[in-house]
This record gives C-alpha cells, structure tokens and sequence, in this order.
C-alpha cells in the first residue's frame, strides 16, 4: 500500500462518521450489481422472451453477451484503474453500467436488449478489478480481512439470491413492469453510489504509472473470446464447426500474447500482463484455485436450478426460497473466512472445499432419498454445507493472493482473478451442461446426480491445489 499513489477525498461530513469504512459500502455496491446481473436474469428469460416476441438465440445471448464482454475487457479495466486513477475508472464503469441497466429495462426490441447487455458487461469489467483494487489499498492487516469479508459476502449473496430476487420481481410485476425490473433496480442503486463515490473513495494509482498496452489488449481479448463464445454460444447451437475452430485458434492467440509480453517488458515497456506476475509461485496455484473453484460455482446454480423447477415442478419463486437455505449459511462462513485465513492461510480453502464437497455427497444421498419417496426437505442439509463450503472459498483464494503480491502488480492481479472466475463459469457450465443435458434423458435426478458428483471431483482438486499456497497470510 505504502508503493501506491494515494490521494484522500475532501473531508466532507460523510467521510467524517465513517471514517475509512466509508468507502467500503461504495465500491460492493458495485461488487453486488456486477454479480447480481450475472445471475438474475435466468428466471426471468421466459418472461423477456414472451414480452419482446424474441428468439431463443436473441435470449440466450441475453446471458452469454453479459458474460463474454465482462471477461474479455476485466484486465483492460484493471490497467485503466493503475494508470489513470482506481475511482475513476470504478465511477466511469458505474454511471456506464447504470445506464445499461437503463437501457435493458425499457429495451423495445430483443436487438436493443442484446446491445445494451452487451454494454453493461464492458461497465461491469471497469467496476470488478477496480474493487478488489481499492480495497487491497485502502486497508491493511485485520481491517484488510473485515473488508474482504464483507466483499465476499457482496459477491456471494448476490450470486445465490439472484435468481429469488428475480422470481420476486417478476411475480410481484410492479407497475407492470414484469421482468423489467430485474434491471431497472440497479439505477437506484447505482445513482446512490455514483453520488457518494468521489466523496468518500480515495484516489489510488500504481506506482510506475503502466502505459496502455494496445497489442497485448488486444491479442488478450482475441484469445478470451476465442475460448469465452464458443462456451457460452456452442452447447446451444449443438458444437457446430466455428466452435471447434474457435477452440483451437486459443492456443496460438495465448502464445502470440505472452511472446508479444515478453518482448515489451524486454524492451522497457509495460505489458498488460506483466511476465514477472506469473513468476510467483502463489499466484500460479491462486490462479488455478480460482479456476477449479469457479467451474463449480456457476455450474451448481445451473443445475441445481434445472432439478428443482424441471425434475421437481417447483415455480421460480419458491426453487428460489430453496436457495435462500443456501445463502444463510454462506453469509455466516463468509463474514468469517478472511479473518481465519490471515490465521490460517491455505488450510482454510482446503476446509472449505472439504465441506462444499461432503454437501454435494450429502445432496446425491437427498436426492436419492426424494427418488424413494422422501421429501425435498431431505435437500436442507446438504445446502447448508455447501452455503458453508462456498463462504469459506470464494473470499479466500482472493485474500491469500493479493496479501503476497508487490503493489506494482496489485491492479493486474485483481484483473486476472476476476477474468478467470468469468472464464472459470463459463467452462464450468459449458461441461457440466452437456454433462447434465446428456443424462436428462434418463431423468432430471440422475443427471443431477451425476453432475454433482463430478463438482465434488473438481473440489478435491481445489484442496490439493491450496497445497501450494503460503500457510498464514503475510
């Protein structure tokens, strides 16, 4: 923190009750939107469907537009935050992405409603690595651990009450608005924080100030794209041939990157990845720790989704109150997770992946039982572990990285971490969908079943990849 350029905001009253907590409700108000829009808007594709007279590929792009442009600019986002300023580029991807939530909200046509998507996952990329950015800067030691507390508990329960927030909204139909209101709810919001934002958030930069590397931003998005459409757009579309060819153009795009990387840093200029970031040890296992935890995440939602309203016959409102069982748990874990891994470093991610993998087994044994006549009651306790398992993973791997990283790679870090916990969703559902949809045809319970014990797999994975990473946070 002391390396980084920091500047304090005029002491305007606000900042004076809170003090440095005051920009902290600021920057996970963005945290909760970005997160939030990922997941809300799934309960509410039949309704955007019917209302616009759309398509399923204008609908299904509806998802995948969101999340493509989201991972392919997040490291752009986070080399704007270092050189021109961390609260300007958070604000700019603020006001952006509050007029996009406008824009798909009172979208006329599904073409406009795709656009504007499309729009609101570039914003969502400013808001994301400039987050984790402020507040690796902001605070230190146990204030550092309340604050990444506090952000995994934003990212988490916006993920596992999307889809009840969106069944809500779009059955209490307020004002006639339907399905609209799953995106006009931000403006609200947004206009609050974009308000309270150059008040109490203090400006930060790198320290070197990193120029803006044109080629390595775009040989960085061609490859993410390269592997982002293909997974989000092929399942859909059956794996026609660009998707395979797409797939396989990855490679070179992400050799062509890291030699164009190494000739920049080579020569004295500024990479956008920084070849030295790879260099260190924890963040390489950081980094796959990400990945394997995040192709579980959005997978499970997905499925656990798909069982309850198709193979149970469960409304969307009522799957959702499923999940809320989920999120009470997980709001517990989380509020204590940061705390125990600055104690306890990597053993507190291998623990939570021990429990969110005895919840999948403890499901496959519920749903076994709900085959044999039980209640879905029988689900509760698995939920619970697994609310517990993800509270305890998701702030973790992000607080362990960032507390060993030097502060000239603190903007980059957070950039890749948050793309690959897009890329890691995205994988995950892209295998566990055709895993799941291969299986439906003997039920919606076996291909639950099987799908879930495959996450449980990929959890083991996470535990022996926290193998290397530092035992206590420095």
């Amino acid at each position: 923190m002391s390396t980084d350029t920091l500047t304090s905001p005029p002491p305007l009253p606000a900042s004076r009750a809170f003090g440095h907590w005051a920009p902290l409700p600021v920057v996970l108000a963005g945290t909760f939107m970005m997160v939030l829009d990922f997941f809300i808007v799934n309960v509410a594709l039949p309704a955007m469907q019917t209302g616009l007279h759309a398509s399923s590929g204008a609908v299904e792009w509806v998802v995948a537009g969101y999340g493509l442009t989201t991972a392919v600019f997040l490291i752009t986002g986070a080399r704007l935050g270092d050189r021109i300023g961390r609260m300007r580029v958070f604000t700019a991807g603020l006001a952006l992405f509050t007029l996009s939530s406008a824009g798909c909200g009172l979208a006329p046509t599904p073409g406009v409603l795709v656009a504007a998507r499309l729009v609101q996952g570039a914003s969502a990329a400013l808001l994301g690595p400039n987050v984790l950015a402020i507040i690796t800067v902001l605070y230190t030691g146990a204030d550092r651990a309340r604050a990444l507390a506090a952000y995994g508990m934003s990212m988490g329960v916006a993920a596992v009450s999307g889809q009840l927030i969106g069944g809500v909204l779009v059955q209490a139909n307020l004002a006639g608005l339907g399905w609209r209101s799953c995106f006009l709810i931000n403006i609200p919001i947004g206009l609050a924080a974009l308000a309270a934002a150059p008040r109490v958030i203090p400006e930060s930069r790198a320290p070197s100030r990193p120029g803006l590397d044109l080629g390595g931003t775009i040989l960085a998005t061609l490859a993410l794209t390269a592997v982002m459409l293909p997974l989000v757009d092929g399942r859909a579309h059956g794996w026609p041939l660009w998707t395979w060819l797409s797939l396989a153009a990855a490679p070179a795009l992400v050799a062509a990157l890291v030699g164009h990387q190494r000739r920049l840093a080579a020569g004295g200029g500024a990479p956008l990845l920084p070849p030295g970031l790879f260099a260190i040890a924890e963040f390489r296992a950081g980094l796959a720790a990400q990945l394997l935890f995040w192709c579980g995440q959005g997978s499970f939602f997905l499925i656990l989704t798909l069982y309850l309203q198709l193979g149970r016959g469960l409304s969307a409102l009522h799957a959702g109150l499923m999940v809320t069982i989920l999120a009470v748990t997980y709001v517990v874990a989380s509020l204590r997770a940061p705390a125990l891994a600055e104690r306890h470093g990597r053993r507190v991610l291998a623990v939570g992946a021990g429990v969110l993998a005895a919840g999948h087994l403890a499901l496959l044994a519920a749903v076994a039982d709900i085959g044999s006549g039980g209640s879905l009651g029988v689900l509760v306790p698995g939920l619970m572990l697994v609310g517990i398992g993800m509270g305890l993973v998701i702030s973790t791997v992000p607080a362990i990285v960032m507390a060993v990283m030097p502060a000239e790679h603190i903007g980059a870090t957070s950039g890749v971490l948050t793309t690959v916990q897009f890329v890691g969703s995205a994988l995950g559902v892209a295998v566990i969908g055709v895993l799941f949809y291969g299986a439906v045809g003997h039920g919606f319970a076996p291909a639950f079943e099987l799908s879930v014990a495959v996450l449980a797999v990929t959890l083991a994975a996470v535990a022996g990849v926290s193998r290397l990473l530092p035992a206590p946070v420095r």
